[in-house]
Order: structure tokens, then sequence, then C-alpha cells
């Protein structure tokens, strides 16, 4: 009987020896799959990311006439983990575009369920009027006081301009020094107690008639004005110099 006991228990012993490898011959086998579909990145790989991050940011941006784009992808950690994604990969903008300036682009292969953030810098350059010499207030612009420069389009958005004719005639507000770029408050295209024309529009009718302004403003700016044979007061929106449109 004890024979037969210590029988078992060396096949007992021998039974869960052989279940023991065998289950750590799995795993290895599991491990070693696993390995070798996803590791860190190769520089092809990289590469591929950075073209794609690049390439989509190019395509959200709308380039203006002369104006030049400047794109470059940060350098990512080699360390992620990525394949060689079967279909191509798919960019997109999780938050908020910024021409000038640094953007993160959202890198993905959807077929091998990984995904990698970008940041992108860009910079986007067009040709903005600048003033050649310093112009003080009360000056009235000529085509000799401006140049157009390339600049970084973020004063574009504060209110630069980008043709040299629309601000001849307008008056300086506030000093501008030479080099800089001439933007919006730093103008009147109508200023205040000035004649101007006052064109009323109505579909393909237009009347035009002499008026007063009744304060500043320039391109696109809404401004009372006075009509002097009628003596109202009108609001209208300053479409050059010197002229302030009212649509019926």
């Amino acid at each position: 009987m004890a024979f037969y006991i210590e029988n078992m228990m060396i096949i007992k012993k021998c039974d869960y020896r052989t279940t023991f490898y065998r289950l750590i011959s799995v795993i290895g086998l599991f491990i070693s799959f696993f390995s070798s579909n996803v590791h860190a990145a190769t520089d092809e790989q990289l590469d591929a990311i950075k073209h794609a991050a690049e390439s989509f940011l190019q395509s959200q941006i709308e380039v203006p006439q002369n104006g030049t784009l400047h794109i470059e992808a940060a350098r990512i950690d080699s360390r992620i983990q990525a394949t060689d994604c079967p279909a191509p990969l798919i960019a997109s903008l999780p938050g908020r575009l910024n021409s000038s300036g640094n953007t993160s682009i959202l890198v993905e292969c959807q077929p091998d369920d990984w995904k990698v953030y970008v940041p992108v810098k860009t910079e986007l350059m067009m040709p903005l009027v600048t003033a050649i010499s310093s112009l003080s207030r009360g000056h009235t612009i000529s085509s000799s006081d401006l140049t157009l420069t390339m600049v970084n389009s973020r004063t574009y958005q504060r209110g630069g301009y980008i043709n040299v004719d629309d601000l001849v005639g307008a008056r300086i507000k506030r000093s501008v020094r030479a080099g800089e770029t001439v933007e919006k408050n730093d103008i009147c295209m109508v200023c205040r107690n000035d004649s101007v024309i006052i064109k009323a529009v109505k579909g393909e009718l237009s009347i035009i008639t002499k008026g007063t302004a009744l304060g500043d403003g320039a391109l696109g700016d809404k401004v009372n004005v006075k009509n002097d044979k009628s003596n109202r007061i009108v609001n209208g929106i300053v479409t050059s110099v010197g002229e302030i449109s009212i649509r019926f």
C-alpha cells in the first residue's frame, strides 16, 4: 500500500511538471508572437508618421497669393510602438488649427489599433503693407509711404492689409515706425468730421450723396454719418477711403 501511494505521488509530480512546462511553453510562444508584431518604431515608420501629419496639415491651411507655408513635424520618440500599417495612416485634428505656431495632429493605424499625437510647427508668411519710414499721427498716407513685406500671418489676423492702394488717402491715428505693419487700429479711412461720400445701395441701384462722418472707421467698420442735405443721421459701413455705404 505504501509502495502504491509513493508511486502515485511520483506520477502526480510528473503530471504537475508536465503541465507547468507546457504552460511556460505556451506563454513563451505568446510573448514571442506579441513582441514580433508590436515593437519600437523603425526610422521608416517614424518618417511615415511625420509625413502623414505634415501632409494633413498642408491640406488644412490655405496659403494666400504670394504667401509661403513652412511645416515641420517635431522629432518623434523612437520608443513608441508601431507597425508597418496594412492601410494608409489616418491623420486628424483633435484640437484647434494654428496656421502659424504649434498644432497637435493625431496619426493612427486603425487595422493594427495604434495611434500617436505628433506636434507640428507651422509658419505661414504673407505679404503685408508696412511703413517705409516712420509715419506720425495725422499724416495722410501716400503710396510712397508704404511697401509690401513678408510677415507672419498672425499680424494679418490683428488687422493688417495686403493691398497698398487700399490705404492711400487714409490718415494715421497712431504713430507707425519704419518697417512695422500698418494695422487697422493705426488708421482711419473715414475720420470724424471729414466730408465723405454716402453711397446708398439697393439691389443694382445706387444713389450717391455727400455727408459728414461722425466717427472714425477703417475698412469694414460701422460709422454714423450725417446726410448734408437732409441732416438725417444714418449708420453705414466704410467701404474705402472717404466712402460709407448703406444698404437698403
